[in-house]
């Protein structure tokens, strides 16, 4: 493990990880079990599921990178878990923004 230690592995990074691993390996059943053709959207270009998750997760990084710079990721509240208790920061919302966004572009685009 001290060889990876300069990349600083906290729990929320796990998390992450582990959730585009989930993503990518649900996308891909999906896409071994459900073929699907391309579609058309508000975009005017054709897109496939991987395409639609692709844009998806760039608007959530743009999202959270001018959430970062604009509002900063102060914390909400604090949760009593622990001795010191567990912050809930605003970035929180961002995610949320982010999810919210990723479903309509998997709708409309």
């Amino acid at each position: 493990m001290d060889s990876i230690a300069w990349m600083a592995w906290t729990w929320p990074t796990a998390i992450f990880f582990a959730c585009l691993a989930c993503t990518l390996g649900v996308m891909t059943w999906l896409g071994v079990a459900y073929p699907e053709a391309e579609r058309v959207g508000i975009l005017r270009i054709p897109t496939t599921r991987g395409d639609r998750l692709f844009i998806s997760l760039i608007v959530a990084a743009v999202i959270h990178l001018a959430w970062i710079g604009l509002v900063g990721t102060n914390p909400i509240v604090t949760l009593p878990i622990g001795e010191e208790g567990f912050e809930i920061t605003s970035l929180w919302l961002a995610t949320v923004i982010s999810l919210v966004s990723g479903a309509v572009i998997f709708r409309t685009v």
